[in-house]
């Protein structure tokens, strides 16, 4: 969680500066939750993060230079250069580069489950995220639907952060909670307090677990507040009082600091987790800056290579 919030403020810094061409969205508010997705799946299981997941995908094992190569434009990126600034991922380690479109991202976890069912890897989980706003939409539906049917070991975590975009919840649903959604599909559901890296760790366990031992689909609801707007070109003047007073609007990660405190932990650890943050970004942030940008006229214009030659645990 402090990893990603010290690197996602360095993108926002370079993005000011006009180092960074493109869009940038940050997930300040929602590492407690994204942090936990990560951590609890390993190798061999499958992890599908959006644009808010940058814990997560640090957690599940991408690195911060991963990460600034692809937003900086760096041909030794796992992108090279040449797919945006967020649409990066290495499918050969279980992550999919991430498509923008609402729920389009659950399809292909369905796919790349069934896949592996059939070549008898029956041991794997996968993951994918998504906010409130992307549940309305029809990829949404029908990619769950066939998870539930195929009772595939899907994990579906829905960070309900109030807004799709600047649209609040009593205009995008009429059922009380989405957590109700999940009995419609024939899955189970979980609730977490997205701001609570206790709550959050605890709620993933079960639905990772469950999953894992062949529960079927686990709908995950986590309600929080996004921290910032939805991209760093949005100022948030849409968010209503009630919500910037609400127990919600607490900063996940003074939160997991007071839990961490009461679990043992010192001021001195804690300090020394931001100071290792600080230098890993400043190391990374160096280098990608220094790499070169791609070659048009040299580049290997495939997308991709033979990959799962073999179970992706081994």
């Amino acid at each position: 969680m402090v990893l990603s919030r010290v690197l996602e403020n360095r993108i926002a810094s370079l993005y000011r500066a006009g180092k960074i061409v493109g869009g940038v969205y940050l997930g300040i508010g929602q590492e407690a939750l994204s942090a936990s997705v990560g951590t609890l799946l390993g190798k061999g299981d499958v992890f599908a993060p959006l644009i808010r997941d940058m814990a997560g995908r640090l957690a599940f094992g991408e690195s911060p230079l991963d990460a600034l190569r692809t937003y900086l434009g760096s041909r030794k990126g796992p992108m090279r250069g040449r797919d945006g600034n967020i649409h990066r991922g290495r499918p050969a380690s279980g992550m999919p580069a991430m498509i923008s479109h609402l729920g389009g991202m659950i399809a292909v976890v369905n796919g790349m489950l069934f896949a592996r069912r059939l070549r008898g890897w029956n041991d794997s989980v996968g993951a994918t995220c998504i906010g409130d706003g992307g549940t309305s939409t029809g990829a949404f539906h029908e990619a769950l639907n066939q998870a539930a049917i195929e009772k595939l070991p899907l994990v579906m975590v829905v960070a309900n952060n109030r807004y799709a975009y600047s649209t609040s919840n009593d205009r995008q649903f009429a059922c009380q909670d989405l957590l109700s959604r999940a009995e419609g599909y024939g899955i189970a559901g979980h609730a977490a307090q997205g701001n609570s890296l206790l709550s959050c760790f605890e709620t993933m366990k079960h639905a990772v677990a469950a999953a894992r031992e062949g529960g079927g689909p686990q709908l995950v609801v986590a309600n929080l507040l996004r921290l910032c707007g939805h991209g760093e070109h949005d100022d948030a003047s849409y968010v209503a009082d009630d919500d910037k007073t609400s127990v919600l609007n607490r900063d996940c990660l003074e939160v997991a600091r007071e839990e961490m405190l009461a679990e043992g932990r010192t001021e001195a650890d804690l300090k020394a987790v931001q100071s290792a943050a600080r230098e890993v970004v400043d190391q990374a942030t160096a280098q990608a800056q220094q790499e070169p940008e791609p070659d048009p006229y040299a580049d290997d214009w495939r997308a991709t290579k033979s990959e799962f030659q073999a179970h992706p645990s081994s």
